[in-house]
């Protein structure tokens, strides 16, 4: 059994698109203590996203004994190493892609596989992300039409939608943007025989 540790639609939508068996569940992690907590012990913004995608995937796995559970994060970069974070607010969004706007940004997506209580796969990809200039304007018209998806998402976009608009360039794989590095992880299900070679 595969258990997806996370309510998130877009990792569900790439699982299910991609015809894996899977169940959701959430693994109750405050993320924010969390990331207050590992930053706090020097972690930088790839750590970062392997610790959360393996702390959520060993909070499920507890209560799903034998099964392969799936932990997902991602963590934004500049590249100075500063993080960012998802917005708390609009307001704190239109704040973010000021600060993205014609700068490069590193998106960190790990995924980390547990089964009973231990970690036996994991992978992160780094994606290199160039937003173009933002106008105020843009900003505006863009947080009018997108604000209720994309709070959700660090850096204020879904790659899938009209944040697509928001890049001149991307330098890696679409499916880690969207939260889960989805060909690894295939390559594992099938070594492992859950899905067919």
């Amino acid at each position: 059994m595969i258990v997806l540790a996370s309510q998130s639609s877009s990792r569900r939508a790439l699982l299910q698109a991609a015809q894996v068996p899977f169940e959701a569940l959430s693994p109750g992690v405050d993320e924010d203590a969390a990331k207050d907590a590992l930053r706090a012990d020097g972690l930088d913004a790839r750590a970062l996203a392997d610790a959360l995608a393996e702390l959520k995937a060993l909070r499920v796995s507890r209560r799903v004994p034998g099964a392969l559970v799936l932990g997902c994060d991602q963590t934004l970069s500049l590249a100075d190493g500063t993080m960012i974070d998802k917005a708390v607010d609009r307001a704190d969004a239109e704040r973010i892609l000021k600060l993205l706007s014609g700068k490069v940004h590193h998106l960190h997506s790990a995924a980390v596989i547990v089964m009973n209580g231990e970690p036996i796969w994991r992978h992160i990809e780094r994606v290199r992300m160039t937003v173009r200039p933002l106008s105020d304007a843009f900003i505006t018209s863009y947080l009018d039409s997108e604000w209720d998806q994309c709070r959700w998402c660090v850096g204020c976009y879904r790659i899938e939608g009209p944040g697509a608009q928001l890049f001149s360039r991307i330098e890696g794989s679409q499916f880690a943007i969207q939260g889960l590095p989805l060909l690894p992880l295939l390559d594992f299900l099938r070594i492992r025989g859950v899905l067919p070679s």
